[in-house]
């Protein structure tokens, strides 16, 4: 067998979605020289559509560390959302509670950015890879083995290897069972999601509970715009027409005020499959997890992105301290300092879910308490306050 060819870094990134590219980015700014390989090709990752909540910490991120300013041109701000149950809308105020807002602004489009960032700044990036495997992750050297996308055979020996490779990823896998802990909860329900070409039915996310099931009326443009509702796992997208889905999803959103949804050409129809999922701690070795890879979310709380984000931040705080002033220090602590923010996000995000799904075994009981607690939420200022902070994001410590 050909030996590989040898490239010597300190910081090994597996993962070139947006946790991998962020933390490359930051890197390099800081002087840190480090190497990004990614399974997916470049175009593959860009048209992958997929939404995007940003919390106002992502976007401090993407626009102060001189990625681009594109989210605030081209994204979208919003100030709150609309819970609505038993056919009425109630606004939950952001700005008003917490002083605060987030943006919608699509994940694809985040990657755009940084990707150009990385190009820009001539960081080192190889796309279309594959044969991946990490070795030595408790070495002083641990090493990153792949081929590139012309065939040829290369290895990465590295001071410092991330796993920013998703929930699929290898790195985690890498990690021997007796060296982990698995942490998650199944869902007994997925969202049966659709890209349409309509104008917003609302100016402002609608999450909706009702006797029917969950839907959340989201937007992407002013001409396309993205819905889900609440389905079984195992739904075909193929048995639903156009006529059916529109009927479903107005179903759900149909209240005392004549809301109507704005309908149009459905051009992408899916079933997001979700579930929690905490890997502790988060390093082995010299290896250290970050997003997708060390942890998943449902998406109703709109966490994903942004909790990889923040992960992102305190692992490049480690990475920097080491490589600037030699203690490890801070990066003993990443992994107990990620989790922190890990937890609340999951709590937050298992609440949302909970609060707003309807479980098909539901009992009468069940479905009032729910309807209570949703009460309890719009009519408190506190219970309001708590969520309008949760889901714009909490202060990074």
């Amino acid at each position: 067998m050909t030996k590989p060819d040898i490239i010597t870094t300190q910081v090994g990134i597996v993962g070139g979605g947006p946790a991998g590219l962020m933390l490359s980015h930051l890197l390099a700014k800081a002087g840190i020289d480090n190497v990004v390989v990614e399974k997916r090709d470049h175009e593959t990752i860009r048209t992958t559509h997929r939404a995007g909540i940003l919390e106002h910490g992502s976007v401090d991120m993407l626009v102060g560390s001189g990625v681009s300013d594109r989210v605030l041109k081209s994204g979208y701000k919003h100030e709150g959302i609309d819970l609505r149950f038993g056919g009425e809308s109630h606004r939950i105020d952001f700005e008003d509670l917490v002083g605060e807002a987030v943006w919608l602004y699509p994940q694809n489009e985040v990657f755009v950015d940084l990707a150009a960032a990385r190009e820009r700044d001539g960081g080192q990036v190889f796309w279309s890879v594959s044969d991946t495997e990490v070795s030595d992750q408790t070495t002083d050297i641990p090493k990153i083995t792949f081929t590139d996308a012309d065939g040829r055979r290369q290895e990465i020996h590295c001071r410092i290897l991330v796993g920013a490779d998703g929930s699929q990823g290898i790195c985690k896998w890498s990690i021997p069972q007796e060296n982990r802990v698995d942490n998650f909860a199944e869902y007994p329900f997925a969202w049966f999601g659709i890209l349409c070409e309509a104008p917003p039915s609302s100016e402002e996310l609608i999450y909706c509970n009702s006797e029917h099931g969950f839907a959340l009326i989201s937007q992407r443009d002013e001409n396309i715009q993205r819905m889900y509702f609440q389905c079984p796992p195992d739904e075909d997208v193929d048995g639903w027409t156009e006529e059916m889905i529109w009927a479903e999803l107005q179903k759900r959103v149909d209240g005392p005020d004549g809301f109507q949804l704005k309908q149009g050409r459905i051009f992408d129809k899916m079933v997001l499959r979700f579930r929690s999922y905490v890997c502790e701690p988060l390093r082995y070795g010299n290896l250290f997890l970050a997003g997708d890879a060390g942890h998943t979310v449902p998406p109703t709380g709109a966490k994903g992105l942004n909790l990889a984000f923040a992960d992102v931040r305190v692992l490049f705080e480690g990475i920097d301290s080491y490589f600037s002033t030699g203690s490890t220090d801070l990066l003993d602590a990443y992994s107990d300092r990620a989790l922190q923010r890990i937890w609340k996000a999951q709590n937050f995000s298992y609440w949302m879910t909970s609060m707003l799904h309807t479980r098909a075994d539901a009992s009468v009981f069940e479905r009032k308490r729910q309807l209570g607690e949703l009460a309890g939420v719009v009519n408190s200022r506190h219970g309001s306050a708590y969520l309008a902070e949760s889901y714009t994001g909490w202060p990074t410590t």
